[in-house]
């Protein structure tokens, strides 16, 4: 059990050094961006941000990262700093009305990273977890009971 917890940091480590963020996967968790992403995970890293590309973000006040596409980028020309409007590829309107509160763009702060490819069904244990509670409890006393098992051999 311990060569697989060790394992799976190690892999996970290494997937933060090739994309350059802490978070490297993120699970697509809603139907916002079918046909063309059916809940898959997302690879991330912070290159710049384009119209049409695909992002990982943040919004002030809600705890899970937003998969969806960029659809306006404004860059300020006194600042230089960014705007970013998304929109999921499966909704009708733009994202503010997800965001926080009288804000009408993201900045380069909201944003973890950009999508780079994804892994169809892989999600789908996280998925199935975060739907129905009882299979992770089911799937924590399975793993106890493993560990206990081995533990007295």
């Amino acid at each position: 059990m311990g060569m697989i917890l060790t394992s799976a940091l190690i892999i996970w480590k290494g997937l933060m050094l090739v994309t350059g963020s802490e978070s490297p996967v993120v699970v697509v968790l809603s139907g916002s961006m079918e046909p063309g992403f059916q809940k898959p995970v997302l690879h991330k890293n912070k290159d710049p941000i384009r119209t049409g590309e695909i992002v990982v973000f943040n919004v002030d006040g809600r705890d899970i990262p937003i998969v969806h596409r960029v659809i306006k980028v404004h860059e300020r020309q006194d600042t230089a700093e960014v705007d970013i409007l998304t929109k999921g590829d499966n909704n009708l309107d733009d994202d503010r009305g997800l965001f926080a509160q009288g804000q009408l763009w993201l900045q380069q702060h909201h944003i973890v990273g950009r999508a780079t490819g994804y892994l169809p069904y892989a999600g789908w244990l996280t998925i199935a977890m975060t739907e129905k509670p009882v299979l992770k409890y089911l799937l924590i006393g399975a793993l106890s009971l493993v560990v206990v098992g081995t533990s007295r051999e």
